[in-house]
């Protein structure tokens, strides 16, 4: 598939036909959008509105959005045909996003043999709710505060068969790097977490995890997995035989 045809597949698999459990879809002759419970965060996933109705349309989502009085963003793409999406916006209360990040998509049945080898790693899959906690607790160290916001929404997704695969990576016994993946669509598996305490970070863990979780998405027969990688990440991914495809954006609005 080249890449205009893996862009359009993108766009149908991961922005106009998926749906998340937590979140209600909204679809309008101008935009997708998905609505969350309070304290959530809301957003647009896909434009329809061309660049004469756009002034308008951006109006009528603030309008739609901001009582709601969560925070909500819109997503814009390199790739989506509204050259001048980013500065309406701007120009209409938004914030500019200022750590974009760069989808990244590996073919799996392109990819060499080495990228689905057994790891010597001590690599557990979670299963149910006790097991998040090992989550929780490498999300704390890497970023602070209390990720408890994962029990929730990691929890209910947990119990949809087949939708969610976490993993936990442990040194001497102890949860030290962490990695998910979502499988929402018929075509692309979307790759998360890639989490790792400091203290554990340059032992092969990300790409142990990396593996394990590819190995599952070739034996489930998905023939792309994807990622957004921010700025560090975005090299290592590359290493690995991703190539990117697109870089998106998320505008957030300011509340005024």
């Amino acid at each position: 598939m080249n890449k205009n045809g893996l862009l359009i597949c993108y766009d149908k698999d991961l922005r106009l036909h998926v749906t998340y459990p937590e979140a209600r879809k909204e679809i309008t002759n101008d935009v997708v959008r998905f609505i969350r419970k309070a304290p959530g965060m809301n957003f647009v996933s896909f434009t329809f509105a061309d660049g004469t109705k756009l002034e308008r349309v951006v109006d009528q989502e603030v309008e739609y959005l901001a009582p709601m009085n969560q925070p909500f963003t819109w997503k814009v793409y390199d790739h989506d045909p509204l050259p001048n999406i980013g500065g309406t916006l701007l120009a209409n209360g938004f914030v500019g996003d200022s750590d974009p990040a760069a989808v990244m998509v590996l073919d799996v049945n392109q990819a060499p043999a080495s990228r689905f080898e057994p790891s010597n790693a001590d690599i557990r899959r979670v299963t149910d709710r006790e097991g998040l906690k090992d989550i929780v607790h490498v999300l704390d160290g890497v970023y602070g505060g209390h990720n408890d916001w994962v029990y929730g929404r990691m929890g209910l997704h947990l119990q949809i068969p087949g939708y969610l695969s976490m993993y936990v990576a442990y040194m001497d016994g102890k949860p030290a790097s962490i990695a998910w993946t979502y499988f929402p669509g018929r075509n692309f598996a979307t790759l998360f977490g890639g989490t790792t305490l400091a203290e554990y970070r340059e032992r092969g863990l990300y790409t142990s995890l990396l593996y394990v979780r590819l190995k599952e998405i070739r034996e489930r027969g998905y023939p792309f997995a994807v990622v957004e990688a921010g700025p560090m990440s975005r090299p290592i991914v590359a290493k690995h035989g991703f190539q990117h495809l697109t870089t998106v954006y998320d505008y957030e609005w300011n509340g005024n």
